[in-house]
């Protein structure tokens, strides 16, 4: 069995696009399973931020006319308008309290690496462990943490704090994570020290 035992100097805690826009129901991008994981991200953030661990929250936040210009890539085209920039959507869902020592990445995309002050920031604080949770496990969760292993991160992904739209994309992500470039384990599993 894999030890998920965490050094809490060279761990940080990803929490991905926890906010109102896919975890409440009067976000655009709605999913009963991102709410359904709310506790449980709030309860692991809190473990982890009590143990000394960092926390790095990313917001999914796309500027006006992002997609105006699009060759292929389209977002709003594929998944409607969401979580756009200014509306309240975009904010974290309550009980997430940035501390500060956290970090907070505004991405424009599905993978928080991309264009983003993010691996600089983990390099710069000594991380190689990042602890997966939030949502959507086979969008932006499987997205950032496939990129963080191809940057020789290790990433965890926590089976229980992880939302998806629909059941089979919960268990495909977990799968292919665990397959491809990572480890997947439970809330119980993981220990700071």
């Amino acid at each position: 069995m894999a030890d998920y035992s965490f050094d809490t100097d060279t761990t940080a805690i990803v929490v991905v696009d926890m906010q109102i826009g896919f975890c409440d129901p009067s976000g655009n991008m709605y999913a009963p399973g991102s709410e359904a994981v709310v506790d449980d991200v709030r309860t692991l953030v809190t473990d982890a931020q009590d143990a000394g661990a960092r926390v790095v929250y990313t917001r999914d936040v796309h500027p006006s006319g992002q997609f105006d210009d699009a060759h292929y890539y389209d977002e709003f085209e594929r998944w409607g308008e969401h979580v756009r920039e200014g509306d309240s959507e975009t904010a974290l869902v309550d009980g997430l309290e940035v501390r500060s020592q956290d970090h907070v990445v505004i991405k424009h995309t599905y993978d928080a690496f991309y264009n983003t002050e993010l691996d600089g920031w983990l390099r710069a604080h000594g991380i190689d462990d990042l602890i997966f949770c939030g949502t959507l496990a086979n969008v932006c969760v499987l997205h950032t943490a496939g990129s963080a292993g191809l940057r020789d991160y290790r990433p965890v992904l926590i089976e229980d704090a992880i939302g998806a739209i629909e059941p089979n994309h919960h268990e495909y992500a977990l799968d292919h994570a665990e397959w491809l470039f990572g480890e997947v384990c439970s809330r119980a599993d993981i220990k700071f020290v």
